[in-house]
C-alpha cells in the first residue's frame, strides 16, 4: 500500500465496513459477554513483582544473607499473593452479591406494582429520545418477559452488570500472576553458582522488563498507550524497589554501627 492519504483512508474504511459486516457485529458482541480474567491477572502481576523486588532489595540494602533474602521473598511471595487473592475474591464476590439482592428487589417491586415498574422502563426510553408508537413498542417487549424486564432494570435503572466475573477465578487470576511475575526477581538467588551481588543484578533486571511487560498489559487492558503505561509501571516498581534498598541500608548503617 502506498503512501498517499486518499488510499489509507480508503483501506480503513474498507476494514471498517468489514468489520460492521452482521456477523462481525455478532461476533463481538458475542466475545463481550464472555467474562475476561486478564485484568485481575495484570493487577495481580504488577502487585506481585513490585512488593517481591522491594521486599528482596530491601534485604539486599540491609546486608542480610542470601538464604534470608530467599526466606522473606518467598514468605512475602506466598502470603502476600494469596492476602490479594482473597481481597479480590471478597470483593468480586461482593458486587454479585449486590447484584443478586437488585435482582430480587426488581422482582418484588415488578410482582407488587408492575404499572410502576412498567413506567420505570417507559420513562428510562423515552430519556433516550424515543417516543409514541416506537417507545410504547419497547416498553411492551421489554415488560413481556420477566428476565428481560429485571436486567433492563438492573443495567438502565441501577447501572449495574448483570453478569459480573466469577470471584474464584478472579481470586485464582491474581493469585497464579502474583506468583508467576513475583518470582522474577527472586528466582537468582535460588541458583547457587551466582554471588549475592550478580543475583541481584540479574533479578533487577528481570524485574525491569517485568514491570514493562506487566505495564504494557495494563496498558491494553485499560486502553491505553501500551509504551506509556508500561514505563510508568517501570518506574512505579523501581522506585519502591530503590526506596526499600535505601531503607535498608539506611536501617543497616544505623544500628549496625550501634
Amino acid at each position: 500500500m502506498t503512501g498517499d492519504p486518499s488510499e489509507r483512508g480508503a483501506e480503513r474504511r474498507r476494514r471498517l465496513e468489514a468489520e460492521h459486516r452482521p456477523q462481525e457485529v455478532r461476533r463481538r458482541l458475542s466475545e463481550r459477554r464472555r467474562q475476561s480474567y486478564l485484568g485481575d491477572a495484570v493487577l495481580g502481576g504488577i502487585d506481585g513483582c513490585v512488593t517481591t523486588f522491594a521486599v528482596v532489595a530491601g534485604a539486599v540494602g540491609g546486608g542480610f544473607s542470601g538464604l534470608v533474602v530467599i526466606i522473606l521473598g518467598f514468605a512475602n511471595l506466598f502470603a502476600d499473593g494469596f492476602s490479594m487473592a482473597v481481597s479480590n475474591y471478597q470483593g468480586t464476590k461482593s458486587q454479585r452479591e449486590q447484584v443478586e439482592e437488585a435482582r430480587r428487589s426488581e422482582e418484588r417491586q415488578i410482582e407488587e406494582i408492575p404499572t410502576g415498574e412498567g413506567e420505570e422502563i417507559r420513562q428510562i426510553f423515552a430519556s433516550k429520545g424515543f417516543e409514541g408508537e416506537t417507545l410504547e413498542n419497547i416498553v411492551e417487549v421489554i415488560t413481556s418477559g420477566r428476565r428481560l424486564w429485571v436486567d433492563t432494570m438492573l443495567t438502565e435503572e441501577l447501572g449495574l452488570e448483570v453478569e459480573g466475573p466469577n470471584p474464584l477465578r478472579a481470586a485464582l487470576a491474581t493469585f497464579v500472576a502474583f506468583l508467576v511475575v513475583g518470582f522474577i526477581p527472586l528466582a537468582p538467588f535460588i541458583i547457587p553458582s551466582l554471588s549475592q551481588e550478580t543475583s541481584f543484578l540479574v533479578g533487577a533486571i528481570g524485574a525491569a522488563f517485568a514491570f514493562f511487560g506487566v505495564g504494557a498489559a495494563k496498558g491494553l487492558v485499560l486502553g491505553r498507550s501500551a509504551f506509556r503505561a508500561g514505563l510508568e509501571t517501570l518506574f512505579t516498581g523501581g522506585g519502591a524497589a530503590l526506596l526499600a534498598y535505601v531503607v535498608g541500608a539506611w536501617l543497616r548503617q544505623t544500628f549496625g554501627a550501634a
